[in-house]
């Protein structure tokens, strides 16, 4: 391909409104255009390398045993409604009337397909000797994002791939879900991501167990607990806490007393008033679980975890109770709960880290007022079976695994997989019948990866303050070709030809066959990062030789013209498979 003959509108300054790097450079290398907020125009550079993630995350699934179909897009509403996800989605499932015949249809724009695709294989497989499958699809999704930012990684349209499991047990539902597991290693490697299989919680995809695939990096929304030690990972809503030595302070209790707090209704405000540290408070949270209020209590330095507080009560729903109920149970407002003295008899849980807290400082269950000098035991009391980890994990704690330290890294993610379970096909009646002719509902799992975040993971990871640098495998194209005087005849006729001899050997050349001086195309290829620069000058073609440099190498070497072409297809040939020269460049 010409540079004169595609369409790759570069910029030379940042877009306004870009905010990380990878925004940045999608927007500036001409590989996105932006059409509104949360919707872009994949220009000729970024289909290609989209195309490039679609095709290995495609040939890796049809290795792995998936079957591929595709689903539509737009979806009935009352599917949603069976499985009651209209409400769990919310604002983000984008639905819409349309007028037919005089009847009105209400209709979703799928932001998954676990409803679509449950309601064909319900339709289609009803024994267990059509079992297992794993059908799979790569399909635009809608989600109503409230704030889109940050380029493609949080859009309202976007690229997924979405494969579902039907099995008959759990035991061939782990088999399946091992092979998807195995198959995203694979994609990611082969896509020359950095990346880390962590636990994590399902949402409102329901199910059992479940592994994100995060991409660490700097400006990730996601947060991961990771230990360097033993490997254990998990984002931020599934890691657990590790236990500490629970041995108390050696410490005289000090005397319970009320004190005013006017107007300091928050951990800050109480400290700063106190002249006290948020590990020396308590804070009470008042939950609604399945409808019923209960206490949690928590070192004031410390976030609550919901979803450790909801599987260990047990409940299914769980949100932070409305003022009147907090009002009711505790007789004061938001801001002044605490341990001793509420005015209801109610289920009260504490974080472990509680174990070790004297002389605290708490809400007294009274408007603009605290309690100091509580102490677990003396002034109020927890049962020893409802002490647990009830918190998110923070930098340093010990790891539940191995207990060295924990860190936490800012990660993007790529992929998740789950183990669904029965959830949609008791909702939409996929049965199967056993060899004893007994009706079971059929097993699923459900494997995403945003094809998308694909593409902006790897290059908010792999750049620098030149632009991108692409590996091989996800490349626009594998070459760059720069004759440095387009109107010195020898030289493209040297040009035109090494271009044809590339093409004819497989290799991907972008010939820049602009009349613009050579800085302007050398700070061209570096943003756009194609990973292989060859230069052709006047002057290296009268000693028979040309330029050749990778985008990560600080030097070029020179090259024989009359072997150049051979030797390039196998370079490329080499780093399609095994991408040797980008690791390198990665652990450097």
């Amino acid at each position: 391909m010409r540079w004169t003959k595609t369409f790759i509108p570069t910029m030379k300054e940042t877009p306004e409104g870009a905010e990380i790097p990878s925004h940045v450079l999608m927007l500036r290398a001409g590989l996105i255009n932006q059409v509104m907020a949360g919707a872009y125009t994949y220009l000729p550079l970024g289909l290609r390398s989209l195309r490039k993630a679609e095709r290995i995350v495609r040939e890796e699934m049809d290795a792995a045993g998936a079957i591929e179909l595709l689903m539509p897009a737009i979806t009935p509403l009352s599917l949603w409604e069976q499985t009651g996800r209209v409400k769990a989605f919310g604002d983000v499932l984008i639905q819409f009337t349309v007028r037919r015949q005089n009847r009105k249809i209400q209709m979703a724009l799928g932001p998954t397909h676990e409803e679509v695709i449950t309601d064909l294989v319900s339709r289609h497989i009803s024994s267990y000797r059509q079992m297992p499958i794993t059908l799979y699809q790569i399909q635009t999704k809608f989600r109503n994002e409230e704030r889109p930012r940050f380029g493609v990684l949080r859009t309202s349209e976007f690229l997924m791939k979405d494969a579902y499991s039907f099995n008959t047990s759990v035991k061939s539902l782990d088999e399946s879900y091992e092979k998807m597991y195995a198959a995203y290693c694979r994609i990611f490697g082969r896509c020359g991501l950095e990346y880390l299989p962590v636990e994590a919680e399902s949402g409102p995809i329901g199910g059992d167990a479940s592994h994100e695939f995060m991409v660490p990096a700097e400006n990730g929304e996601d947060t991961v607990a990771h230990c360097q030690a033993c490997g254990y990972a998990a984002n931020l809503e599934r890691a657990e806490v590790g236990c500490r030595d629970c041995v108390p302070p050696n410490v005289p209790p000090a005397k319970l007393a009320k004190v005013a707090t006017p107007n300091a209704g928050t951990i800050a405000q109480v400290c700063a008033l106190l002249k006290c540290r948020p590990e020396e408070m308590i804070k009470t949270l008042i939950y609604s679980a399945d409808e019923k209020p209960i206490a949690v209590l928590l070192r004031g330095d410390r976030e609550a975890n919901e979803g450790k507080i909801r599987r260990a009560i047990g409940v299914e729903k769980l949100a932070l109770a409305e003022s009147d109920v907090i009002q009711r149970v505790t007789g004061a407002p938001v801001g002044f709960a605490g341990p001793v003295g509420l005015k209801e008899a109610i289920p009260v849980w504490a974080d472990r880290d509680l174990l070790i807290v004297r002389n605290a400082v708490t809400g007294a269950n009274e408007r603009d007022a605290h309690l100091t000098g509580v102490n677990l035991g003396r002034d109020f009391d927890v049962p020893e079976d409802r002490f647990r980890d009830l918190r998110n994990a923070a930098e340093g704690d010990p790891c539940p695994r191995c207990s060295a330290a924990l860190s936490l890294r800012h990660a993007i993610e790529a992929g998740h997989v789950f183990k669904l379970g029965t959830k949609y096909s008791e909702a939409l009646a996929a049965r199967f019948l056993d060899d004893q002719e007994q009706l079971h509902p059929i097993i699923m799992g459900c494997y995403g990866i945003g094809i998308n975040r694909i593409i902006a993971g790897l290059i908010e990871t792999s750049h620098d303050d030149a632009g991108i640098i692409w590996p091989v495998a996800l490349a626009p194209y594998e070459v760059y070709l720069a004759p440095l005087k387009v109107t010195d005849e020898p030289t493209m006729i040297a040009a035109d030809r090494l271009h044809d001899e590339l093409q004819q050997a497989g290799v991907e050349v972008l010939l820049d066959d602009r009349d613009v001086r050579a800085g302007v195309k050398f700070k061209d290829a570096d943003l756009i990062g194609i990973p292989l620069r060859i230069v052709l000058g006047p002057r290296g073609l009268a000693e028979g030789k040309l330029e050749l440099k990778w985008r990560w190498d600080a030097e070029p070497e020179m090259l024989d013209l009359d072997v150049a072409a051979e030797q390039i297809a196998e370079m490329i040939r080499e780093e399609r498979a095994e991408a040797t020269r980008f690791k390198e460049r990665c652990r450097d």
